[in-house]
């Protein structure tokens, strides 16, 4: 959910508004250049600046177009675009010329949101071993916008940016669930895939509304308003930068982990030192409520034909920050909990024999420690080492919890005018949108807030109908079996649902392929497969194309029980490997829930229970994590969860 620094744009922005009266050297935005995608058989803007009153000469497939810069310097021209194919070159001239080389004409996707869309295929490398090794193809690329906010003008372009092709080298880089998305509408259709990134980490919906747009929340421009004053965010920012670092600098001064025999020195005596089954996080353990350094220490063994031998330690995901150690070498450290930890191992570190890993874990808020049901292991070639189990462990230096950063360039509008503004004039097939997780706390608002995301872009780029393509949120938290526990995500994903009456919209529901202990489930893939499979019937017409799990439309009360009829069931309803229905409630006038017995009868879903004799309310997967979510259709796409009633949560 957290994201890198933020580029500094003052003097970007310094350049771009001066008058543009004053350039004299022909320029481009960073869209316009050279590998770029553009959306075929349409209409693209080049646009740029040169000498004012200037004419400008545009040359592409074997067509002139001639227009002249205004007052201001700015120029345009609108060029019609062949079918999918090239290489494509363009030369644009005035006083000097430029040639663009290497264009493709495709399709052009908007690939939008947080964290989740970020995520590149560095981060799920060893999930997909197989599409790593043979990466290349020249017809998928991307533009990755640069992340920087601005609450004081619309950008027209970006400080840095360039188109990529997807190669054995740059595959690391293509955010996971959207290379998924566009490996397979290649492979489907053979058409250039041009995708352009626009995320970032920890982004709320509001951060991509555009000015006119966020004044219909009127709290949220309030506070956008705010964030003009660039004294504002600098004394922010100053104060927040101080107190991290001192808070710091203490904990480095008082961890006794460092002081005269440091602790990850294997010459340390531990025999003192308390145990603890790890993997496990501190809450119910001696550790509860520990902030601060903690320092923990486990001995394994190792073959002598293992030893200088290509070797990697995994340890899961750790809360918050850990420095990783091997018999008293450093071997790798991580700043914040969500990356898995995967350090590689020095070939001459290991030894025949005992040998010992040191972890220090630096809790800043809350509950820290090793996260359960995740990989702790040592792997030497094919062989693995288990390093579950008992620890040693003790505890630094306590200290008080570390308030979190303001992180400013989440805020109301920010995003939208550094990140997507300078994008409109750049012609799309459509989006994909994959966010939500830090709207799930006002899950009210964001029945409003999504749609205006919607209707704003479509507005801006003056199309109204594109498709958006958005993902449901995965199930996620730590599983209940209360049938009457509130739940924020399933409210955010019910209004993620209702955002389907919008024309020309579809969900990818993940309701099935999530983690409890992980807000970044690992399985992209199928994250990117069920959004090919959306775009393809919406963007493509192949109507063929089952691009939705089933979802509810109807009910009705038969005596004791409520039958469900659905939606896009294909061929129709069904669960994985034949087992019965789970994650059913049923509730009486009373609005009290209970767990329910469900079957599938004539492409529709029998509920009751014996504990409600009269029924006018079902929920289906209604839960932050619904684990046992198991209602599919004929071609495997699960449904959304839903309900039936509108009772107060």
């Amino acid at each position: 959910m957290k994201s890198s620094k933020l580029l500094p744009v003052f003097f970007f922005i310094i350049s771009l508004f001066v008058s543009f009266g004053t350039f004299a050297q022909l320029r481009l935005p960073r869209l316009i250049s050279d590998g770029m995608v553009i959306q075929r058989n349409s209409e693209l803007e080049v646009w740029g600046w040169a000498q004012a009153g200037e004419e400008v000469v545009i040359n592409f497939n074997n067509k002139t177009y001639t227009t002249s810069t205004n007052h201001n310097g700015i120029w345009k021209a609108y060029i019609a675009t062949p079918d999918a194919g090239g290489p494509y070159q363009m030369q644009i001239s005035a006083s000097e010329t430029i040639t663009l080389n290497d264009i493709l004409s495709g399709d052009v996707w908007l690939c939008s949101g947080q964290s989740n869309m970020e995520l590149p295929m560095r981060r799920v490398s060893w999930v997909y071993p197989d599409e790593i090794e043979t990466a290349g193809n020249s017809n998928i690329r991307m533009f990755d916008v640069p992340k920087y906010y601005d609450f004081n003008t619309a950008q027209i372009d970006f400080p840095t940016g360039k188109w990529t092709e997807v190669t054995a080298q740059t595959i690391y880089n293509f955010p996971a669930a959207a290379y998924f998305f566009a490996n397979d509408l290649y492979e489907t259709h053979k058409v250039p895939i041009g995708l352009i990134i626009s995320a970032l980490g920890g982004s709320p919906a509001e951060a991509w509304l555009s000015e006119e747009s966020l004044k219909q929340f009127p709290e949220h421009y309030s506070e956008a308003l705010k964030f003009r004053d660039e004294n504002h965010i600098k004394e922010i920012e100053e104060a927040d930068n101080k107190r991290i670092a001192d808070w710091h600098n203490r904990l480095q001064q008082a961890d006794m982990g460092h002081k005269n025999t440091p602790w990850h020195s294997v010459m340390l005596d531990d025999s003192q030192w308390q145990t603890i089954s790890n993997p496990t996080l501190w809450k119910n353990t001696p550790l509860e409520g520990i902030n601060g350094a903690v320092w923990f220490r486990k001995e394994f063994e190792i073959e002598p034909s293992l030893i200088n031998k290509p070797a990697m330690v995994i340890l899961g995901a750790l809360v918050d920050a850990d420095s990783v150690f091997i018999n008293g070498k450093f071997v790798g450290s991580t700043g914040y909990q969500y990356p898995p930890r995967r350090y590689q191992i020095p070939k001459n570190l290991l030894k025949a024999g005992k040998n010992q890993i040191t972890v220090k874990i630096i809790s800043n808020i809350g509950n820290g420690g090793f996260v359960p049901d995740k990989d702790y292991m040592l792997v030497v070639e094919d062989q693995t080492i288990n390093l579950s189990g008992s620890w040693k462990y003790n505890i630094g230096a306590v200290m008080e919890p570390l308030q979190g950063q303001t992180f400013v360039r989440w805020k109301p509008m920010g995003l939208y005018n550094a990140m997507i503004n300078p994008l409109l004039n750049y012609n799309i097939s459509g989006v994909i949108w994959y966010q939500g997780e830090s709207n799930a706390e006002r899950p009210e608002e964001y029945r409003e807030l999504f749609p205006a995301v919607i209707h704003n872009w479509r507005r801006q780029w003056n199309k109204c109908d594109f498709p958006f393509i958005f993902v449901q949120l995965a199930n996620f938290m730590e599983p209940t079996s209360s049938p009457n526990q509130k739940s924020d995500w399933a409210m955010l994903r019910e209004a993620q649902l209702k955002t389907l009456n919008m024309f020309n919209t579809a969900m990818a529901v993940t309701i099935d392929i999530g983690e409890w202990n992980d807000i970044h489930p690992l399985n992209k893939k199928d994250v990117g497969l069920r959004l090919s499979r959306a775009a393809q019937n919406i963007a493509y017409g192949n109507k063929n194309v089952v691009h939705s799990g089933p979802i509810y439309r109807k009910m009705e009360i038969s005596e004791n029980k409520i039958i469900l009829h659905f939606d896009h069931t294909a061929e129709g309803l069904t669960t994985k490997k034949g087992e019965a229905l789970k994650e059913f409630i049923i509730a009486g006038a009373d609005k009290k829930f209970y767990n329910a017995n469900a079957v599938i009868e004539n492409n529709a879903i029998v509920v009751w229970s014996n504990e409600v004799p009269s029924p006018v309310a079902v929920r289906y997967a209604w839960a932050d994590n619904p684990q046992h979510a198991n209602l599919y259709n004929s071609v495997g796409l699960p449904a959304s969860p839903f309900r039936t009633d509108d009772f107060e949560q």
